[in-house]
């Protein structure tokens, strides 16, 4: 799919099925409630579950950069929308990259027909969350795979899941080596739900991004054979480094999406809004303060498109921080502009019915999720002090 065909189809899906309903599901407190199967159906009808798929299996066979486009574009209606489409549309990328061809066979034709088959990755632990993105210490995974037979049983919890109880397959992240630290003896496993053993647990209540469901996966001797082992055996990691270049961009545009909506409604409101006796945007202050905000997300979104096409063209030379920093940027980008954007609105910026307390909570989700800021930016020093180690 052409960028722009997608992106406008993003467009077009965001203005029919996403706008309409995401303040009034954003308020359900129940958050289970706030998901949308609607949704994703719709989305699934115009092709964009199925975005990055091959396409000799039905799909889009989208770049990393269209992918990247496509995801802000979802933002700018609903940032959980966004995660919940990101989510799939990567870990598609992953599993078609890193599978076997037996493995795409029989799986692939089940993630295009199934129009809400999503995907989610299990990494994060209760008590294993940075320690993937900076291991400073030999620990592995408390969550386990033991060798028997023909397969591998697994225990143990994750927690914080994007996707986690709505999810059709499972990246999970086990150790399968006791002696190693979770980079080098953990294992990839292919998970389908309703396989014995599995189960979801409590889904957390957010603050923001709520129309995405974050849950608990709980493994309770779960079979799963050997057929459905992901890459190689203790090199799990190997697929998050070869098949997820692109991932903390997908991030960035995520919450890059919540940004250009502040800054949109922002330019329609200081149009209207009169004060002092001229529009807010006649007030050279205020149109200041619109020129940062429109500088800050064309700076974030040029460092994500940046990332996003070097995740595809490798061959140029990859920047190992780039896999880091863009999330981290934007976010910051995001919550610096939404922050200004509710300052423009005044007292109406403050009250829920205007729509901004929402982004508000959505842009602080990602000052968190996907890697917390500050180990980011260490796991980003790590790769730099290398670099000038070998230079």
């Amino acid at each position: 799919m052409k960028p722009e065909t997608a992106v406008e189809a993003a467009r077009e899906f965001v203005a029919a099925s996403v706008a309409p309903v995401a303040a009034d599901l954003d308020r359900k407190v129940n958050p289970e409630e706030c998901f949308s199967w609607d949704i994703v159906e719709q989305g699934s009808e115009r092709g964009l579950r199925t975005l990055t798929l091959m396409p000799e299996y039905g799909g889009g066979g989208a770049d990393c950069l269209t992918t990247a486009m496509v995801v802000e574009e979802l933002a700018r209606g609903d940032m959980g929308v966004s995660v919940v489409f990101a989510q799939t549309l990567k870990l598609i990328q992953a599993l078609q990259g890193a599978a076997t061809d037996e493995q795409r066979a029989r799986l692939l034709p089940k993630v295009r027909d199934d129009p809400r088959c999503l995907l989610a990755i299990g990494m994060t632990e209760p008590q294993t969350s940075s320690n993937y993105i900076i291991p400073y210490r030999p620990a592995g995974f408390a969550t386990n795979a033991t060798r028997t037979g023909n397969g591998w049983v697994i225990n143990g919890r994750k927690r914080f899941i994007s996707n986690g109880n709505r999810a059709r397959f499972y990246l999970l992240f086990a150790q399968t080596n006791p002696d190693k630290g979770l980079n080098e003896g953990s294992t990839c496993f292919l998970i389908e739900r309703g396989a014995p053993g599995f189960t979801t647990g409590h889904v957390e209540d957010k603050m923001g991004e709520r129309l995405a469901n974050n849950a608990e996966l709980i493994f309770d001797d779960c079979f799963v054979p050997d057929e459905d082992v992901l890459g190689v055996v203790d090199r799990g990691f190997d697929v998050i480094s070869r098949f997820f270049p692109a991932s903390n961009a997908y991030a960035a545009a995520s919450v890059l999406g919540v940004a250009v909506a502040a800054y949109d409604r922002s330019i329609a409101w200081t149009r209207e809004r009169v004060q002092g006796g001229q529009r807010l945007i006649e007030h050279d202050i205020v149109a200041a303060q619109l020129a940062e905000m429109h500088m800050l997300i064309d700076a974030a979104r040029a460092y994500v498109h940046h990332a996003a096409w070097k995740a595809d063209h490798k061959e140029t030379g990859w920047d190992p921080t780039l896999g880091a920093l863009p999330k981290v940027f934007a976010s910051e980008v995001a919550w610096k502009v939404v922050t200004k954007a509710l300052e423009l609105h005044g007292g109406y910026g403050y009250m829920r019915d205007g729509g901004f307390e929402k982004l508000v909570r959505d842009a602080a989700c990602f000052i968190h999720s996907d890697g917390a800021n500050r180990t980011l930016l260490l796991k980003a020093a790590q790769f730099i002090r290398a670099s000038a180690a070998h230079s």
